[in-house]
C-alpha cells in the first residue's frame, strides 16, 4: 500500500476537544445540552426507581422482577440517548462523561457541568418518586445501591468496574466514526446497543450491588433515601464506574484504535481485522 493510499480515509475523526474552550461558554447550545442532561437523568431515575419500588412491593404477586427492572433501565437509556444524542450526546451518566473526557471528546467545563447536571437530575428524579410513593419508597429501601451482604466489597467493586467497562466500551464502539463509515451499509442505531449493554449488565450485577454503573443514579438514590445504609460503601459506586470508564477509554483509544502505535509510527492499522 502506498503512502498516499494509506493516508486516505473514508471517514474523518473529529478533532480532539480543547481542555478548556471559552467559546462554548457563551453559546446557547452549551447550556441547552446541560439542561438536556439534567432532564434526561431526572426522567431516567424517576422511571427506573419507580420500577424498582414496584417490583419490590409486588414481589409476592408476580411483579416485574429482576428481568423487568433490567428492561426498565436498558429501555430508558435507549429512549433517552435516542432523544438527547443530537443535543448533548446523550451521556446521562458521569462515568460516560468521564470516559469521553479522557478520550478528548468533551472539554473539561462541559464534562464538569454535565456531571453536576446529571447528579442534580438524579436527586430530583428520585425525589419525585419519594413524593408520589412515600410509604412504598421507604419500605423498598429507596432503590439505593448497596453491596449484597453475601458478597465482599472487592466483588462489588469488581462488578461495578466490569459493568461500567462494558457500557462505556459499547458507547465508544457504537459512536466510532470509523465503524460508522465501514459499516454504513448496516443501519446501526447507536442508542440500541447502548441500551442493551445496560440491560445485560443489570441482569448480571443486580444480585451483587443492585447495579450502579452510574454514579449519578447511586448518588441521587442515596441522597433522597438519607439512611446510613445507603452511604455504606458508597465510594464503590463512584470509584468502580470511573475506573471502568477509564479502562474502556484507554482500551478503545489506544488498543483498538491503535493511538499509541500510530503516533510511534511502528504499526499500521489493518481495516480487514
Amino acid at each position: 500500500m502506498s503512502k498516499e493510499q494509506g493516508s486516505m480515509k473514508d471517514y474523518e475523526d473529529p478533532p480532539p476537544a480543547a481542555l478548556v474552550d471559552g467559546k462554548e461558554l457563551v453559546l446557547w447550545s452549551f447550556y441547552r445540552a446541560i439542561i438536556a442532561e439534567f432532564v434526561a437523568t431526572l426522567l431516567f431515575l424517576y422511571i427506573c426507581v419507580a420500577t424498582v419500588i414496584g417490583a419490590v412491593h409486588a414481589a409476592s404477586c408476580g411483579g416485574v422482577g429482576l428481568l423487568g427492572i433490567s428492561w426498565a433501565f436498558g429501555g430508558m437509556i435507549f429512549v433517552l440517548v435516542y432523544c438527547t444524542a443530537g443535543i448533548s450526546g446523550g451521556h446521562i451518566n458521569p462515568a460516560v462523561t468521564f470516559g469521553l473526557f479522557l478520550a478528548r471528546k468533551v472539554s473539561l467545563p462541559r464534562a464538569f457541568c454535565y456531571i453536576v447536571a446529571q447528579c442534580l437530575g438524579a436527586i430530583c428524579g428520585v425525589g419525585l418518586v419519594k413524593s408520589f410513593q412515600h410509604s412504598y419508597y421507604i419500605q423498598s429501601g429507596g432503590g439505593a445501591n448497596v453491596v449484597n451482604p453475601n458478597y465482599s466489597k472487592g466483588t462489588g467493586l469488581a462488578a461495578e468496574i466490569i459493568g461500567t467497562f462494558v457500557l462505556v466500551y459499547t458507547v465508544f464502539s457504537a459512536t466510532d466514526p470509523k465503524r460508522n463509515a465501514r459499516d454504513s451499509h448496516v443501519p446501526v442505531l447507536a442508542p440500541l446497543p447502548i441500551g442493551f449493554a445496560v440491560f445485560m449488565v443489570h441482569l448480571a450485577t443486580i444480585p451483587i450491588t443492585g447495579t450502579g454503573i452510574n454514579p449519578a443514579r447511586s448518588f441521587g438514590a442515596a441522597v433522597i433515601y438519607g439512611h446510613k445504609q445507603s452511604w455504606d460503601d458508597h465510594w464503590i459506586f463512584w470509584v468502580g464506574p470511573f475506573l471502568g470508564a477509564a479502562l474502556a477509554a484507554a482500551y478503545h483509544q489506544y488498543i483498538l484504535r491503535a493511538g499509541v502505535f500510530k503516533n510511534m509510527g511502528s504499526f499500521r492499522s489493518q481495516s480487514t481485522i
